[in-house]
């Protein structure tokens, strides 16, 4: 997979790929991130890639200019499996559009910033609007680097034991049961004895009954 983020602030981005799961998957060949500085795709001596709002208002927006020639730009290299702009009005991203972004090969994430994008760039180019929750966080570099932290463990090869993503929560629309690690007794607190039992039937049976309980306590939504 490859991913070409645009963004005006890729040292914000950076690090989340330095580290940890995104780095091995890096490491591995199993994925490219590229970073563009939309200022690149600017021209004049202040690099201006946004303006103010046509019939007045706070706040300022990305202009359409400097986005077209960066994504225009990366199509004439590759074809791309979708334009996808981080926005908090965009679709909740959930565990199966991240499973569904997963199966893609090459995809362009643009991070909004300001008070967003000229809506000529959604209309001209963007595939998919992902939020990743009601709230509005000053751009879309942090919630880019969580798209793509969703996506890239669920690639083939990235974790090392991969039936463990098929057990996360919201993969069966139910929340993961509890688990327990060494030791056995911690204060008195003991872990549950089906899970020392050795008897793996029943402790799937357990699992599902507690993920069952404990989704129709937290979300009972998902039930729905």
């Amino acid at each position: 997979m490859r991913i070409d983020i645009i963004t005006v602030l890729p040292e914000l981005l950076k690090s989340p790929f330095e580290a940890s799961i995104l780095k091995r998957a890096k490491e591995k060949g199993l994925v490219e991130v590229y970073f563009h500085n939309l200022r690149e795709y600017t021209t004049g001596n202040y690099k201006q890639v946004d303006d103010y709002q046509f019939g007045g208002g706070a706040g300022m927006v990305l202009m359409v200019e400097p986005i077209d020639k960066c994504i225009t730009q990366l199509k004439a290299e590759r074809d791309y499996d979708e334009v996808i702009y981080m926005t908090p009005d965009g679709n909740t991203l959930t565990q199966g559009i991240a499973n569904e972004v997963s199966l893609k090969k090459n995809l362009i994430i643009l991070c909004g910033h300001y008070k967003g994008v000229d809506q000529r760039v959604r209309d001209m180019f963007v595939t998919r609007e992902i939020s990743i929750g009601d709230y509005v966080l000053s751009g879309g570099e942090l919630a880019a680097a969580v798209l793509c932290d969703s996506v890239i463990r669920l690639l083939p090869g990235v974790l090392n034991d991969e039936t463990s993503a098929l057990t996360d929560t919201f993969q069966d629309n139910l929340l993961a049961p509890p688990v327990y690690t060494r030791p056995s007794n911690y204060k008195g607190v003991e872990v549950p004895d089906v899970l020392l039992s050795g008897d793996f039937p029943k402790i799937e049976k357990w699992r599902e009954e507690q993920a069952l309980e404990r989704t129709a306590k937290k979300r009972p939504d998902l039930l729905e």
